[in-house]
């Protein structure tokens, strides 16, 4: 492989950048140089911050790859010239003065409620005891229990911050819609992909799609890296 770009994996809300790992060593063993973004989630603005300054240490050009909440923060970030394409792992991609708070408030019909339990001192979290079955329903029992109980609390402030220009209106973008999903349903997905024009793969999966199944998550990002058109499942 020559010269393919660097990947800088944007992780979403309730978890960390350690559910990347098995995503991690795959496409380090395909020669990628790999970066993994700490976001606070306290603010989409200091996310788009602390992932801009993960893009400015990549060797190369950069794919940059959001799941979930992480995509609000790549349709941001990617706005960074160092970035030339996205890949949105079952994420929001947002438009122009859209935020996720924004889009929660107008669910799909008859689509699968997420538990958060109500904000305390402006921070959120998911009922730990169905979380494997919304979050995680295909992670192994013991792993699933493990992300509820190690939950990174999302601030209400990050789900309100509101997009000021997508960056796939300027850059190719590629989908991959987890078609199990209990927390941003597939309808929804294929909606937000459909908009940002961008390359869309299904396959199935729970929300945690990149946890379960990491290498249909790594060929799409892979396709992405190298700029080749994905094979649809």
């Amino acid at each position: 492989m020559s010269n393919p770009n660097s990947i800088v994996l944007v992780h979403g809300g309730f978890v960390d950048g350690s559910g990347w790992e098995p995503i991690y060593q795959i496409l380090k063993k395909d020669g990628f140089e790999v970066i993994v973004v700490q976001n606070p989630t306290n603010s989409l603005p200091d996310d788009v911050a602390v992932t801009r300054r993960a893009i400015a240490t990549a060797k190369s050009d950069v794919t940059l790859v959001g799941h979930s909440y992480g995509g609000a923060v790549i349709t941001e970030a990617g706005n960074d010239p160092k970035v030339t394409s996205l890949v949105y792992v079952t994420a929001f991609a947002l438009d122009k003065g859209e935020s996720v708070s924004s889009l929660l408030a107008n669910p799909v019909p008859g689509a699968p409620v997420p538990p958060i339990l109500e904000p305390v001192d402006g921070y959120l979290f998911l009922d730990r005891g169905k979380f494997p079955a919304s979050f995680a329903a295909d992670v192994q029992p013991s792993l699933a229990s493990f992300m509820a109980d190690s939950q990174v609390p999302w601030a209400v402030e990050a789900l309100q911050g509101v997009v000021s220009e997508p960056a796939w209106r300027s850059k190719p973008a590629w989908y991959l819609v987890a078609k199990d999903d209990k927390m941003i349903p597939p309808d929804a997905q294929r909606a937000m992909a459909a908009r940002a024009g961008a390359e869309v793969v299904e396959a199935p999966g729970s929300h945690a799609i990149y946890v379960s199944h990491p290498e249909a998550v790594a060929s799409v990002i892979r396709h992405a890296a190298v700029g080749a058109p994905a094979l649809a499942r």
